[in-house]
């Protein structure tokens, strides 16, 4: 059964609803600026109780709750981006069959991100050609809030009125244009679906619990496991890999995800939404919680310090097309996460993006801060979900 329409929770579109700014010109072709409109989701924002468990002598650090989710500036400046290339192809007359299709995406985290103002990108061409192309953007906020700090919406006067804060985020992305199998060859390890068919077979997709609001064993042991939260974009559910993970090595443990699209977004390049915005959906999507997941894998879940992104890749492995989700259809995308390496007070977090066909059409590699609330540095720092 597909969500419902009155469903509260914001769409793709909203939740990354871009405004084109006044550009400019560099040496290598036109600068473009864009803004977010919108506020970033805030992880925790749907658990009042939150802030009553941390602090010294409870079980975990002192939570920011002005830290907004990753997945937000990651994706919304890879759709800057798009935007970018999209606005020349249409100067340029290219037919959809000839455009180029989202392929990697390469980004640091370089300081927590406000809710309470907006996100302004900065968008610059670093290469282009008829089949390869590559774009950076860098990503900044407001040194103060917004003169609407709910961001619903925040007014474009905020990108002018307000003084510009440090970058907090930046990324190369490359575009590629779409093509056939070389000699046929289209090769992959057996689906997870496959692989676990048995767990998966034993009970519907819209059966297992909710991916928790805060993926922290000791936040779910207070909350409950049938938190549904508000988290947009997509519906996510939580398989129970207990089992599977029972005994094994940090790096054989799986976690699996199962997702599907809130509301309907187009694919044909409808009010600018293209093939490529769905790749974002999964890379939002391949952002939550997985740091958290690791530090309770790592025994951290009662006593949780601190995890923050530094760098995120994410590859698509398919042409574009293959990544577009289908709202009618009722079946679900399955994110399959491992945890290959932890060391050093960080974490790997690797996430394998599978279709409801079963074909591996994207990977996602983050690396990123996972410590517990006392690593031998006193008091743990401020927590960045």
């Amino acid at each position: 059964m597909a969500p419902q329409e009155s469903d509260p929770r914001l769409s793709f579109q909203e939740s990354m609803d871009l405004l084109e700014l006044p550009s400019g010109d560099s040496d290598k072709g036109t600068v473009k600026k864009y803004m977010g409109t919108r506020a970033a989701w805030l992880p925790g924002s749907d658990l009042p109780f939150l802030s009553g468990l941390a602090g010294l002598g409870k079980p975990f650090a002192k939570v920011k709750h002005g830290a907004a989710f990753g997945g937000n500036v990651y994706s919304q400046g890879a759709l800057a981006t798009c935007r970018a290339l999209a606005e020349e192809e249409e100067k340029k007359g290219l037919a959809n069959n000839e455009r180029l299709g989202l392929h990697t995406i390469h980004g640091y985290f370089t300081a927590v991100g406000q809710i309470d103002r907006p996100f302004i990108y900065t968008v610059s061409p670093l290469s282009a050609s008829r089949t390869f192309s590559t774009y950076t953007v860098t990503a900044h906020q407001p040194a103060a809030q917004s003169a609407n700090p709910s961001g619903d919406p925040f007014p474009a006067s905020d990108a002018a009125a307000l003084p510009a804060g440090p970058p907090c985020f930046t990324a190369i992305t490359s575009f590629k244009q779409p093509e056939p199998h070389s000699g046929g060859a289209s090769v992959a390890e057996e689906s997870a679906q496959s692989r676990f068919s048995q767990l998966l077979a034993s009970r519907p997709a819209r059966d297992w619990p909710p991916a928790p609001p805060i993926d922290i064993d000791g936040v779910v042991a207070m909350a409950g496991a049938d938190v549904v939260g508000t988290f947009p974009v997509v519906d996510m559910r939580k398989v129970d890999m207990a089992a599977h993970n029972e005994g094994r090595p940090l790096h054989e443990r799986r976690e699996l995800l199962l997702y599907r699209l809130l509301k309907p977004l187009p694919a044909d390049g409808t009010d600018g939404w293209d093939a490529n915005a769905h790749v974002l959906v999964h890379a939002f999507e391949a952002d939550r919680n997985g740091l958290l997941m690791l530090g309770n894998h790592l025994g951290f879940g009662f006593r949780f310090g601190r995890a923050a992104s530094l760098s995120y890749s994410f590859v698509v492995h398919v042409n574009v097309e293959e990544a577009v989700m289908r709202y009618e259809d009722p079946r679900w995308w399955v994110q399959e996460v491992s945890f290959p390496r932890a060391s050093a007070g960080r974490g790997v977090v690797m996430s394998k993006i599978w279709s409801p066909d079963g074909v591996h059409v994207a990977t996602e590699y983050q690396d990123g801060l996972c410590r517990t609330i006392n690593d031998g540095k006193g008091e743990a720092r401020a927590q960045k979900l």
